[in-house]
């Protein structure tokens, strides 16, 4: 395993992410993993040196966080635990979604409990809340890490202009400022580029990318998506514009090049983004051990300029996706 510092918080963690999202249970998406299944995941991440795991309250409402906080006892202290916040977890319940201080103070307190944990070490809004004022979260949020129920905080995906405006609040009055951006990044989707990632480059911020290999897109040959579990019962599969613009030809080309190397589409998507200076870590998915298996082997993977440059040169702007 490699390790780098993650942003400016001086952390060292795993350049592989295990995002948690396919652990908890299969009532709440027919491809996740229930209890057994997903520890299995995670305690194989531990053998291969990953230290670093991201969940959010709102997976299997709940009992990711549940499983994760069970799965990582004993290893606690060595382990680097980001969890979110911000969607609505009880229909009857409007307080329990959003960006209040009364929404975070009191879903922060039901994730720490679900994951067994006085204290989260890196706590993010899963995305913006039009509805309250940056000045209010990110004031919930610096109390939070004042009282040590938090050590970091940190932000997903949004618009570049609200990212700078909430470093900039930080800045003004004083506040724990966002360390990290977890944002929609893979080789299909690369509009983060445009303004997103230069100002995190600028401004000193972790980069943890989700959906690193495109909801499974990057994985085999895209004719074949619908074939699996997850194409054929995930709708948010199609949420996003991984088929338009040159989705398809740069789909073929990471097949072409897994070939040639004799590796997977999946370890050249994610080689791919690992040699992206301004990537810490991307945030991998997996329901397989030996996809976690596979995903660490593409740390060794080296891809030449003339690589990287077949790779992205079918590339076209797309719609800008994963903001809501």
């Amino acid at each position: 395993m490699e390790y780098t510092t993650l942003g400016s918080t001086g952390m060292e963690v795993s350049r592989i992410c295990l995002g948690c999202m396919s652990f908890g249970s299969s009532d709440w998406r027919e491809w996740v993993l229930d209890d057994e299944e997903s520890k299995e995941i995670i305690d194989r991440a531990i053998d291969l040196g990953i230290n670093f795991f991201d969940t959010a309250n709102m997976y299997s409402k709940g009992e990711s966080e549940r499983i994760l906080g069970e799965a990582l006892e004993g290893y606690r202290e060595e382990s680097v635990v980001a969890t979110k916040g911000y969607f609505q977890m009880r229909e009857d319940d409007p307080n329990s979604g959003g960006l209040s201080r009364k929404a975070i103070e009191q879903e922060l307190a039901a994730s720490r409990e679900r994951l067994g944990m006085d204290t989260i070490d890196l706590y993010q809004i899963h995305r913006w809340d039009d509805e309250t004022p940056i000045e209010t979260t990110l004031g919930a949020l610096d109390d939070a890490v004042r009282r040590g129920h938090i050590r970091y905080i940190g932000a997903s995906s949004m618009w570049a202009h609200q990212f700078a405006d909430a470093l900039h609040t930080s800045d003004r009055l004083g506040l724990e400022r966002f360390v990290t951006m977890q944002n929609h990044y893979n080789l299909v989707y690369r509009e983060e580029e445009r303004e997103m990632l230069p100002l995190c480059e600028k401004e000193n911020v972790g980069v943890i990318p989700w959906s690193p290999l495109a909801r499974g897109y990057l994985t085999r040959p895209h004719e074949e998506i619908d074939a699996t579990t997850r194409g054929e019962t995930e709708d948010h599969l199609y949420d996003h514009p991984y088929r338009d613009g040159g989705g398809p030809a740069i789909n073929e080309r990471v097949a072409e090049l897994a070939a040639e190397k004799g590796v997977t589409m999946a370890q050249i998507a994610l080689a791919w983004l690992l040699h992206k200076d301004w990537v810490d870590a991307p945030i991998v998915g997996t329901t397989s051990v030996e996809h976690l298996e596979q995903a660490v082997e593409a740390l060794e993977i080296s891809l030449s300029p003339s690589d990287m440059a077949y790779l992205e040169e079918p590339y076209e702007p797309v719609p800008v996706s994963g903001h809501d």
